[in-house]
């Protein structure tokens, strides 16, 4: 049997949201095993949804990179604190590294910092990091980059919270024209603000469909009531609960932000715009990065906590 830490208990309670207890009673469930363990609440229906917000917690900042309306790139550089995430020195280092990008083309991160430093041919890219290293006085670390590349249409960028957030939206467009670009431009907020995680259903497989209808039926038996109603009954829920699911995670399908009705979604108001414009418009894809996204700062007084309260 797995030694269930305080430091793991709460790691699973920023990932779900669920309580103190049910964290450690799903982990010791699992024999310790993470994901099973956050699988294990969602049936339960004690994990509503992993929490994104909740895990974003190392710092740091994103910049953008702009050739022409073509080509955009993002770059996340991580600092330790936010005070050297605001450091003019740092931030003129992360908009040197995200021109790189987007004038260059590698593979990975390892191949961007074995490249030569576009601000200092003496040196590579993680010479500089280094360097600046040193010079700040913090661990620093390029974590990841994206570069996106218009085929047909135009790219169109955004920035949020000074650099806590950074998207780039590609779209297919035969005019591209104010109009276009300005739609583009809220719909980047609407991505940067509500967080979808494809573009239309048409990006999503099967299997992921067939393992969230096998997560909302688990919630449905679990529940003493639900699991009375009848079968067709059941069947009516579980497709409502995907469908409702699926537009809050599909950006088309997500209601725009800017609706003036409340009701039009992202996807009617593309289309509104093209026909306007008398042009085919559509959205490809989009690179949405926050800050810190998936990684977990150090917090020692909150383990020190969960411990406590559950005499760990």
């Amino acid at each position: 049997m797995a030694d269930i830490t305080a430091s793991m208990v709460k790691e699973l309670r920023e990932m779900t949201g669920a309580g103190m207890m049910d964290c450690k009673k799903a982990l010791t469930e699992t024999n310790g095993n993470m994901d099973e363990a956050v699988e294990v609440l969602r049936k339960k229906g004690q994990a509503k949804a992993e929490k994104k917000a909740g895990r974003i917690a190392a710092e740091g900042i994103c910049k953008i990179a702009v050739s022409g309306d073509k080509v955009a790139a993002v770059v996340e550089v991580n600092s330790e604190t936010d005070f050297v995430a605001k450091n003019e020195q740092f931030q003129n280092f992360v908009g040197q590294v995200a021109e790189q990008v987007v004038s260059g083309d590698y593979a990975d991160v390892d191949a961007l910092l074995a490249a030569g430093f576009a601000g200092d041919a003496s040196k590579t890219v993680k010479e500089a990091l280094v360097e600046k290293v040193a010079t700040i006085g913090e661990n620093l670390n390029i974590r990841r980059f994206a570069k996106v590349e218009a085929e047909n249409g135009c790219v169109v960028t955004y920035t949020h919270g000074g650099g806590r957030i950074g998207v780039i939206v590609e779209a297919a467009a035969d005019v591209v024209n104010d109009s276009i670009k300005e739609a583009m431009s809220n719909v980047a907020m609407q991505v940067a603000a509500l967080y979808p995680k494809y573009v239309s259903r048409d990006e999503i497989g099967e299997d992921f469909i067939a393992h969230e209808k096998e997560i909302i039926r688990a919630q449905i038996m679990n529940d003493p009531k639900e699991s009375q109603k009848p079968a067709n009954v059941i069947e009516g829920m579980i497709a409502g609960r995907i469908n409702k699911e699926l537009k809050e995670i599909c950006l088309v399908d997500q209601i725009y932000v800017k609706a003036e009705d409340g009701k039009q979604t992202v996807g009617q108001y593309v289309a509104q715009v093209a026909k306007d414009n008398g042009t085919s418009f559509s959205i490809k894809r989009f690179v949405r990065f926050e800050t810190g996204e998936g990684l977990e700062k150090k917090s020692e007084d909150f383990a020190a906590e969960v411990a406590k309260q559950m005499g760990m």
